[in-house]
């Protein structure tokens, strides 16, 4: 029915207001007292439950920074099936983003390109509602995702990440540091060890006991993954989300045309996923199994997270299928991994 729905009605509308209104009806759902109801249908099988930053998830799998900036739909995508919810990014002040249209659809690719521009509220707007989040016993695991503001120089990184991290580190059961983005000038320049160094070190400070991860670009050279993966290591991060969109328009089924049409933006779905298992491993091999490693970028099915588990995820985001599955996605995903899961069990009681 969903095929349905997006191939008749919701291909036709602008992306971002597509978004938007899947959106309300997401934000709605414990509102209007349906989320429990839907949750029946949609939780994880108790056997899919795991361990990781000092935490239980229900389900490895979880929703990706990008969906929700502000942190409204959260309890809503709990009732859906997903165990996490990565929220933001959120910057130090308010901001709209960039000018429209800035989300676009490559239907045959099965994938977006987005140059949003890190719009959301600012971290002081968001508190409040983190804070009531953080205090709700029936809610996923919740991730939170800061990023440079853009009316803050390069040179001042530090202190913007720094100010985001104070008010929002206590009410995250784990918080990131992008500095992966492609749409905010001079963001990326921010992976380069001599810049990075410092400002992690610093919200490793302030985050206290919160635990901190670092989400890195696919677009890096495996010698500077491997050089980020020695300094996470280093300074005691908790954890590795690789990968963030992508900058290459490599290998799409899209026009020339089209894709220039669309223009600049970060690239994600499945043209990352080869990219993204690859960086995955990467990580895998340079940091300890201590290190909680997320892998993002690419995947659709529960084939597909199942392969990021085996290749060292410890827990597994989706974004842009989200577009081409619909709001039944991570239930599709939860049932297929514990499929997945009985029958390896049976396979393994054979062979004993």
């Amino acid at each position: 029915m969903y095929r349905l729905l997006f191939s008749l009605f919701l291909s036709k509308m602008d992306p971002e207001n597509a978004h938007h209104l899947a959106f309300r009806v997401i934000r709605a759902l414990p509102t209007l007292g349906f989320g429990r109801v839907v949750e029946q249908f949609t939780k994880p099988d108790p056997s899919l439950a795991v361990e990781a930053l000092g935490r239980s998830f229900p389900s490895p799998f979880g929703v990706a920074a990008g969906f929700d900036k502000d942190g409204f739909g959260v309890r809503g995508l709990g009732n859906l099936g997903f165990g996490h919810v990565e929220v933001g990014t959120i910057t130090a002040v308010a901001q709209p983003g960039n000018e429209r249209p800035r989300l676009f659809r490559l239907v045959g690719d099965r994938a977006l390109v987005n140059r949003m521009g890190f719009n959301n509220g600012g971290a002081d707007a968001a508190v409040g509602r983190l804070s009531r989040l953080a205090r709700r016993r029936h809610r996923p695991v919740l991730g939170v995702n800061i990023g440079k503001s853009r009316v803050t120089a390069v040179e001042d990184a530090v202190g913007d990440y720094e100010r985001s991290t104070r008010v929002l580190a206590p009410y995250a059961d784990y918080l990131v540091v992008n500095v992966s983005s492609p749409n905010t000038p001079g963001l990326r320049g921010l992976q380069e060890l001599d810049a990075l160094a410092p400002l992690l070190e610093t919200v490793r400070a302030a985050a206290g006991q919160t635990p901190l991860l670092v989400k890195i670009a696919p677009d890096l050279v495996d010698d500077e993954i491997a050089r980020i993966c020695e300094l996470a290591t280093r300074l005691g991060l908790d954890g590795i989300i690789a990968t963030n969109t992508t900058i290459s328009r490599e290998g799409l089924r899209a026009s020339a045309a089209e894709v220039e049409r669309i223009g600049a933006g970060g690239l994600s779905g499945a043209p990352l996923a080869a990219r993204s298992l690859e960086v995955l491993r990467l990580v895998r091999a340079h940091v300890s199994d201590a290190m909680c490693v997320i892998s993002v970028g690419g995947v659709e099915t529960a084939d597909d997270v199942q392969e990021r588990l085996d290749a060292g995820a410890n827990l597994v985001q989706g974004y842009s299928a989200f577009i081409y599955r619909g709001p039944l996605w991570g239930r599709q995903v939860n049932r297929g991994l514990a499929r997945i899961r009985r029958e390896r069990a049976a396979e393994a009681s054979v062979t004993v």
